[in-house]
């Protein structure tokens, strides 16, 4: 066993794990962060995309050991306050999920990549998000929606407003 401390969702943890332990499964076995899918175990699909240290990986890629001392967020993370983030919000407003299973995994794509690019085209959003699959849709709403919510975040950060 190998000890690991690493903030989730903005609280400290600290525990005993096997070094073969995965991110997305002590995420979900051992924290109960089950809004964290695992859809594939084989880094296909992305839907236990997750930030650590505010950048999206897939959590089934990742050792929980690897995680020591790192910040992850996980969708359950994500919201603040009572109150979604702007790409929940704008998923939810623009019909940009269907069955809901990739739809944490997608978020948190987009919130690295709104971060390294807040003005994306629809381009770019799909090579941004080109890691997570959507069996669903055909990704227009998907796009739409990180479009909306990257407006109301450069509007939100020009204003003063929100996040």
């Amino acid at each position: 066993m190998v000890a690991v401390t690493m903030m989730v969702d903005g609280v400290a943890c600290s525990d005993e794990v096997e070094p073969r332990l995965l991110l997305a499964h002590y995420l979900r076995d051992r924290l109960g962060r089950v809004g964290t899918p695992i859809g594939c175990d084989t880094t296909n699909c992305g839907a236990c995309t997750v930030l650590l240290d505010g950048e999206s990986v897939k959590s089934c890629s990742v050792l929980a050991v690897q995680a020591h001392g790192a910040a992850i967020t996980t969708i359950q993370g994500l919201a603040g306050d009572g109150a979604w983030h702007p790409l929940q919000r704008a998923f939810h407003d623009n019909h940009g999920l269907q069955c809901g299973y990739c739809t944490p995994g997608m978020i948190l794509a987009a919130v690295d990549l709104l971060r390294r690019n807040p003005d994306p085209t629809e381009e770019e959003i799909r090579i941004g998000l080109e890691g997570n699959l959507c069996r669903c849709t055909g990704y227009v709403n998907i796009v739409r929606s990180v479009r909306a919510a990257a407006l109301e975040m450069r509007e939100s950060a020009t204003s003063g407003v929100g996040r």
